[in-house]
């Protein structure tokens, strides 16, 4: 690492390492070495050794070990160069006078400086605004509201953007350029009228700073009815969304110290998380999780709670993060919270609402993410053979992703057994996949039929395409939820949200927001010849779902019976199996 001869060598060869690394651990003398608490795992009895002859250090508990430049690499969670010159610095060694930077590279830093300034700037102007002015008094209202008091408002640096719409522009011009204003991504430009104005306007405004804790960007969080809801910054040469997790600046020492994180989706969800004395916490700016910000989170830690919302794009964006995060290697828990009464509970209402003690109740209780994806197969229609097909080829791309031989087989047996499939069959297929290096079990056509029901493909059809009852169609499926489980639940979200908006339906918008899965599937739909679309033909579909929602619960009803339950849970499941066989007849009838 070090080359010969290279000012790292000579670095090495005059730092003292007890000398560093006394400045991290209380070192104690023992014998012609030093032993502490090793500072990378929780212990009670020192196992964490340092050597001067041999300047180096190695923990017996954990296993660390290295140079001085490994143990600031692994303290500081840097590269190598910062490694020496932290060392460097530590040890009063003059370090060589950089090259000298080329115009261009001086213009970037001076840009990069300046754009820091400006935020630092914005940032003392979003405060002010919050604290002294009749519009921030109303914002800290709802703030409150939402359970945020003036520790909270100062903890985190949250800020008000007044609807002026030139309030900012005014204080910063005076001491920027037009082109700066505008590289800023806080100040926007008119592309008709090329007049400037103000990016964030009647927003509660949320600092995002980068891993060294300098403000780079915000996030506003819109009041009243404006929208979007939530508004970024757009991409400026200091902020990069892909590349910046929210709170990592606060959260890096106790990812360290406690190696997990925990990964929520927005703001107030990573703020309520933190207060709640998780500080280990941090969260997406606005987008789905990016590789660079995996790789950003791997220099702290390889353990993850995913703990994203419960809705539709919120169980997506855990899907997603589960591959990616799986790909680079991490140890990966899901928590689901349960619902508040009706209302399903992303971590700022849970806790909120369930405090602080239950929800660390509920992240310690964080099942595998393979037990998560289980259940979220168990949802699926499995009474078929072409249903558990596609609940298999909704696991088997994770499954592929475990390294270890013994686990991916004690999971297939998991598996197996809670989906009622053949475990040989499912071992089988598995084997056939890897070697194919295929993500999904291939079958012969002839056992399969086409993927979605009858009823739900016409239902989709009708969605697309009855102008006349399409959106009191789009109602009676919304209030029954009656697509819930279905294959092709992804494409009815997509076509309800259109059609109770009461705007036209746009197909090939509504298909881009699909995975390519669902979005074949939706195209081969609609594109299916079929009769002029009927309501009696509607509510006959609409039967047919609802048969298949109550033959569902019926048979998790009997899969619990199976299950040996306690006597006083076992009189419950009785009597809602035959509530069920009931309304299951009288649909039939």
């Amino acid at each position: 690492m070090a080359e010969a001869g290279s000012f790292a060598e000579k670095v090495k060869q005059q730092a003292d390492i007890v000398r560093v690394v006394g400045e991290y651990v209380r070192l104690r003398k023992t014998g012609k070495d030093f032993s502490g608490l090793c500072p990378f795992h929780q212990e009670k009895t020192p196992s964490f050794t340092v050597s001067p002859v041999k300047q180096i250090f190695y923990c017996f508990g954990c296993g660390k070990g290295g140079d001085v430049y490994n143990f600031v690499m692994d303290m500081e969670k840097c590269e190598f160069p910062e490694a020496v010159r932290t060392v460097a610095e530590k040890c009063g060694i003059a370090i060589p006078a950089p090259r000298e930077r080329s115009p261009e590279e001086r213009k970037e830093n001076q840009q990069r400086s300046v754009l820091v300034e400006m935020h630092r700037e914005a940032q003392s102007f979003f405060v002010k605004q919050l604290e002294a002015t009749a519009e921030g008094r109303a914002a800290r209202a709802y703030l409150e509201d939402r359970g945020l008091d003036k520790e909270a408002l100062e903890r985190f640096g949250i800020g008000y953007a007044p609807s002026g719409g030139d309030i900012l522009l005014r204080q910063l011009k005076a001491k920027y350029k037009e082109t700066q204003l505008v590289e800023s991504g806080l100040i926007s430009r008119d592309q008709q009228s090329g007049r400037l104005f103000d990016r964030f306007r009647r927003r509660i405004m949320f600092p995002i700073a980068n891993d060294s804790g300098k403000i780079v960007a915000y996030g506003g969080r819109a009041l009243g009815d404006d929208m979007p809801k939530y508004l970024n910054s757009s991409e400026t040469p200091i902020y990069s969304k892909s590349n910046i997790l929210y709170h990592m600046d606060r959260a890096k020492e106790a990812l360290r110290r406690q190696d997990y994180a925990v990964l929520v989706e927005g703001y107030m969800d990573a703020i309520a998380v933190a207060r709640a004395g998780v500080s280990n916490v941090v969260a997406g700016c606005g987008t789905s999780l990016a590789e660079a910000q995996i790789k950003l989170l791997a220099r702290f830690t390889r353990r993850v709670v995913v703990n994203y919302d419960p809705d539709t794009a919120g169980l997506a964006a855990t899907e997603r993060s589960l591959a990616l995060l799986l790909e680079q290697g991490f140890e990966v828990k899901v928590l689901a919270l349960p619902a508040i009464g009706d209302k399903k509970a992303d971590p700022d209402l849970f806790i909120r609402e369930k405090g602080a003690a239950a929800y660390i109740e509920q992240l310690k209780g964080a099942p595998e993410y393979v037990d998560y994806l289980i259940a979220r197969a168990a949802k699926m229609d499995l009474t078929s053979g072409e249903g558990k097909l596609r609940a298999v080829n909704y696991l088997l791309p994770y499954l592929q992703r475990i390294p270890n031989k013994l686990l991916r087989s004690e999971w297939a047996t998991r598996i197996s057994q809670q989906l009622r499939i053949e475990e040989p069959v499912l071992r089988e297929s598995l084997r056939k996949a890897a070697a194919e290096r295929s993500g999904v079990v291939k079958t012969k056509p002839e056992l399969v039929s086409r993927a979605g029901r009858p009823a739900e493909r016409r239902l989709l059809q009708m969605l697309a395409e009855a102008e006349e009852f399409r959106m009191e169609l789009a109602k009676r499926l919304q209030e029954e939820r009656l697509y819930q489980g279905l294959e092709t639940e992804k494409s009815f979200v997509a076509l309800i949200v259109a059609n109770l908006s009461g705007e036209p339906v746009q197909v090939s918008e509504l298909a881009g927001m699909l995975e390519e899965r669902e979005r074949r599937l939706l195209y081969e739909i609609l594109f299916e010849s079929g009769a002029e679309p009927s309501w009696e033909e509607a509510e006959s579909c609409l039967e047919a779902l609802r048969r298949r929602k109550v033959e569902v619960e019926l048979g998790e009803v009997q899969r619990a019976l199976e299950s040996k339950p306690a006597a006083g849970e076992l009189n419950g499941l009785l009597e809602r199996k035959m509530t069920l066989m009931r309304k299951l007849a009288s649909l039939a009838g």
